[in-house]
């Protein structure tokens, strides 16, 4: 996928949940029908593959409700992780989730050329955790229903989320992740068709159902004022099973991270 589209992906992503938190009372309306919303941008790096030695700057806008976040109705967790906590009861909450795949073009590495495209699309699924004071344990399934049949993931893990001086939040998150057939077979197989035409002369390569990665991150939101707000989060993910030994993985260690400035701004009287 070209940064240019991810920017548009990303930006309708955050939007549509900021109309559903609205219309689900994720924020407060102030007198005369104000209310306050988060406007900004996002600078990510990932690889630019899974499995790839090299990676990428992606820029992105954000706009959401003041009322979407952690304490809110819906909770960015991810490209792929939009969810909706639509229950909420005695420390055990779940809902829905929507998200984005991204796509991988042959020619995002000399090691795909030959193996042909694989289209990201749409992912919808869903999620459930027990909150015990800021420990949440979690599990989520993300499924692609647009584009390539390229199967679901189930992520299993747990977060913890602490106050700092200064009014610094930080989250803590680690876990699993384990993929189907589909999965595995689009983004880390090699057919025998794909092995023949491959530039790089990568051998044929079944990669079978299983734990595909093992992952632990760190957030951060530091006020910088009453109205602006600064968002930070590093991710490493260690490949491994039937991935990490895919002659399309370089390397095993993937790194990612983000940082966005948020202004809070009100909207109306």
């Amino acid at each position: 996928m070209h940064a240019g589209n991810v920017k548009l992906v990303i930006a309708a992503l955050l939007v549509s949940a900021g109309s559903l938190a609205a219309s689900a009372g994720g924020f407060d309306a102030g007198e005369g029908g104000s209310f306050d919303v988060n406007v900004g941008g996002l600078v990510a790096v990932s690889p630019e593959y899974e499995g790839s030695k090299d990676y990428k700057v992606i820029g992105a806008p954000l706009l959401f409700p003041a009322g979407f976040g952690d304490e809110g109705i819906v909770q960015f967790r991810g490209v792929d992780d939009l969810r909706f906590r639509l229950l909420n009861q005695y420390g055990f909450e779940a809902g829905p989730l929507i998200g984005w795949r991204f796509n991988r073009d042959e020619d995002d590495a000399d090691r795909l050329i030959g193996l042909g495209d694989v289209d990201g699309g749409f992912v919808v699924g869903g999620y459930a955790g027990y909150r015990f004071g800021a420990f949440l344990p979690f599990v989520s399934y993300h499924h692609a229903v647009s584009g390539d049949e390229t199967g679901g993931v189930l992520r299993f893990g747990a977060e913890a989320k602490t106050k700092l001086d200064g009014g610094i939040t930080a989250t803590v998150i680690g876990g699993a992740t384990y993929a189907d057939d589909d999965y595995m077979d689009s983004y880390f197989s090699v057919t025998g068709a794909q092995s023949a035409a491959s530039v790089a002369g990568l051998g044929v390569y079944d990669a079978e159902a299983g734990i595909k990665d093992v992952f632990i991150g760190l957030s951060g939101d530091v006020p910088i004022s009453d109205r602006w707000s600064l968002k930070a989060s590093a991710r490493y993910t260690h490949i491994v099973g039937d991935a990490v030994d895919s002659p399309i993985v370089e390397t095993e260690s993937q790194f990612s991270g983000g940082l966005g400035l948020v202004y809070r701004w009100t909207v109306g009287n």
